[in-house]
């Protein structure tokens, strides 16, 4: 006998229904079934209940200083006070975001340790032969925080004052001009393959670990230009020491309405930003991840943190699941024709 007597009396009268349609056999083949399904949502209610045990931490594939680092700490410090556990931000950088993705696909699938993914975790699929994980099937998305635009930005104390300049010397000295990113198979790293594409110029790829060492030698002019996020570099451009000269963006960026965008500097189809997001391992169970869910999609939406996004160049998202899984999935294969284009590989 079933010990949850509302459960128990919702059997009971479906049992008899069916064991005066269609006999014994079938009435206890529907009790197996009934009672296998409701044990399994008590165990995912009791999943969500219990969660957090312990500390939740939210790994970031890249070093301190760059959007996703910053992103992560601002969720953490709300979701912190939201569930009453501490949040901690751990920094995993390295292989184009690849090694930090692939500590979390092999954490335990409890809720407890979560991946601040970006758009480049979709280029990383068709891009590395032997990733440890599969982006699609190893995660289970919760949420997308928010979508930056990449800006492309040049020293001011360099010779380039348009995107014009940086085609003509990209086509004059084929490979003298340098384009930082950060790191092989990241965003950045597509923008500027596609860049080369659409015009015509040959530039040098020059990868990093991160947006800070990649901002310092932008300045220091070890690099010219890049096509990083705005948030890491919108203080520099404030400031006079980098000038912004179009954004990768179908759509100017509200943070710098006065700067073009590329399509309206003369080179079309490129049309991309930045998005970022959290996932847990795939096995997490739905109802933490629904539990998740709410949380942040609540931190998201909230004035403070709307504005706190928009201050850094920032649009915030907050969508569902099944919404974020849709967009990896689109992503996943544009950028497989454009790595394909660029015929772009990484062991």
């Amino acid at each position: 006998k079933f010990k949850y007597p509302k459960l128990e009396a919702i059997r009971c009268r479906q049992v008899e229904e069916i064991h005066k349609t269609q006999g014994d056999k079938m009435a206890c083949k529907f009790t197996r079934r009934f009672l296998a399904a409701a044990l399994c949502s008590m165990a995912a209610l009791a999943s969500a209940q219990s969660w957090p045990t312990k500390n939740v931490t939210i790994v970031v594939p890249f070093p301190a200083g760059g959007t996703t680092d910053v992103l992560a700490r601002a969720v953490s410090t709300k979701l912190s006070a939201a569930i009453g556990q501490s949040v901690i931000v751990e920094n995993k950088p390295g292989a184009g975001a690849t090694l930090g993705a692939a500590v979390v696909a092999k954490a335990p699938a409890d809720g407890h340790t979560l991946l601040m993914g970006a758009v480049h975790h979709t280029v990383a699929t068709s891009v590395y032969k032997n990733l440890q994980y599969s982006f699609e099937k190893d995660f289970a998305p919760i949420t997308t925080v928010a979508l930056v635009p990449n800006v492309l930005v040049v020293s001011a104390n360099g010779p380039y004052n348009s995107v014009n300049d940086l085609v003509a010397a990209g086509k004059a000295s084929p490979e003298k001009l340098s384009y930082g990113s950060n790191g092989n198979g990241t965003a950045q790293h597509m923008i500027g393959t596609q860049f080369q594409i659409e015009t015509g110029a040959k530039v040098l790829h020059v990868p990093y670990k991160g947006s800070a060492p990649l901002t310092t030698d932008l300045l220091g002019g070890q690099v010219d230009m890049s096509f990083d996020t705005i948030t890491p570099v919108l203080p520099f451009i404030k400031e006079g020491k980098l000038k912004a000269l179009a954004v990768t963006t179908a759509k100017r960026s509200s943070t710098l309405p006065n700067v073009l965008t590329l399509q309206e500097a003369g080179i079309p189809n490129i049309a991309i930003g930045t998005w970022f997001g959290l996932l847990a391992p795939a096995a997490t169970p739905r109802s933490v991840v629904a539990r998740l869910n709410s949380e942040v999609v609540k931190i998201i939406h909230s004035p403070e943190f709307r504005k706190q996004m928009l201050d850094i160049g920032a649009e915030p998202i907050g969508n569902k699941p099944e919404e974020m899984a849709r967009q990896i999935k689109e992503e996943t294969e544009k950028f497989a024709q454009l790595v394909k284009a660029g015929r772009v590989t990484l062991d």
